[in-house]
């Protein structure tokens, strides 16, 4: 027996002798941390819990032969939530008698990898439904009654250009959410002049915070500001963030860009550059600040689709930044406008590695 404990000790997973007098016998230390550890000596039952893994149990303990696979959802006393284990029930043949052995596999990331890529297909889906489904109507409608229309022509020829662009803009952004994951663990190496990459986004968006009554303004330091960065990246970065700004910020009003010289970073626990986007717009409620990140996720949907937003230009920033070793922070206020931080290492002789 004893080498029985010995051998469920050595395993990584939590494992379960369970003998064949339906008291478990063995239990190894994740299995503790998991169960109880009090729950050697006591029946099985009242152990596990779990009709599914009883039924299997019991199974094996008469057949004597049977392995069978379970998955279940478990929440352990110590787990911060649900955790779902795929568990293994098998027959083991001892001098006394059939005995149970339960092996449990955490499979909660598969779980979660597989929802996420459920809801990212469903959202694309959705996404594209709309723009395709309004351009199929026109088409039917520019054949039939509007076939000699030119002013219905030229209303509608209008809108499916919008959506057209909507549907651009969506692949664009997915595309290019899909470089920005594959390139997520790779160190960007290049020197990238920070200050003048704001200077040359502010130029270039400038005419479109016009047609908006936006003003550009922004604040560089007087000393250059280099990092080690991917600069069609931060470009990115930039870019998606001074637009929203504009796009959200309302009419008539101010859009800041601030770069701040290298400093101690509290987030990053070392010295590092802190740029932030502010704009003085209606703010966001509290409890949409932290899933502003995720892919699709808006506050405003109607109006996010009015102005071209496509729900993923955040969730690119995010992964952009994290490539970057960065932090990402988004202060708000109703009624009192957003400020977006991006708070990236200064360039050093040990930032790469």
């Amino acid at each position: 027996m004893s080498d029985l404990r010995a051998l469920i000790s050595a395993l990584p997973n939590p494992a379960v002798i369970v003998g064949h007098d339906s008291r478990v016998w063995f239990t190894n230390g994740p299995a503790q941390q998991l169960l109880d550890k009090d729950c050697e000596g006591r029946h099985y039952v009242t152990t596990l819990r779990q009709p599914p893994i009883l039924d299997a149990i019991e199974s094996v303990l008469e057949k004597g032969d049977a392995i069978e696979s379970k998955t279940i959802r478990y929440l352990g006393k110590d787990s911060a939530g649900e955790t779902t284990w795929n568990v293994i029930v098998s027959a083991l043949s001892l001098n006394k008698g059939h005995a149970v052995l339960l092996t449990f596999q955490d499979i909660t990331a598969v779980e979660g990898a597989d929802e996420m890529r459920r809801d990212f297909v469903g959202n694309v889906s959705h996404e594209l439904r709309t723009p395709l489904t309004t351009l199929v109507g026109f088409i039917e409608t520019l054949r039939g009654p509007a076939r000699n229309d030119s002013a219905a022509q030229d209303r509608f020829l209008a809108i499916m250009e919008q959506e057209a662009a909507r549907m651009h803009n969506l692949i664009q952004d997915l595309l290019s959410l899909n470089r920005v994951e594959g390139q997520q663990r790779i160190r960007p190496t290049t020197t990238v002049s920070l200050d003048r990459l704001i200077a040359e986004v502010v130029e270039a968006l400038t005419p479109f915070a016009k047609t908006r009554d936006v003003t550009l303004v922004y604040d560089l330091p007087d000393t250059p500001i280099n990092i080690l960065g991917d600069r069609e990246q931060l470009w990115q970065v930039i870019s998606n963030l001074t637009e929203n700004a504009i796009k959200y910020g309302g009419t008539g009003k101010q859009v800041k860009l601030t770069l701040t010289p290298s400093a101690h970073q509290r987030e990053l626990m070392q010295n590092g550059v802190r740029f932030s986007v502010t704009d003085e717009g209606d703010g966001i409620p509290d409890h949409h600040i932290a899933r502003l990140t995720e892919r699709f996720y808006r506050v405003d949907s109607h109006r996010s689709r009015e102005v071209g937003g496509t729900g993923l230009g955040l969730a690119i920033v995010k992964h952009i930044v994290t490539r970057h070793r960065g932090r990402l922070r988004i202060q708000s206020e109703t009624g009192q406008g957003s400020e977006f931080t991006v708070i990236i290492p200064e360039k050093s002789e040990n930032s790469v590695g």
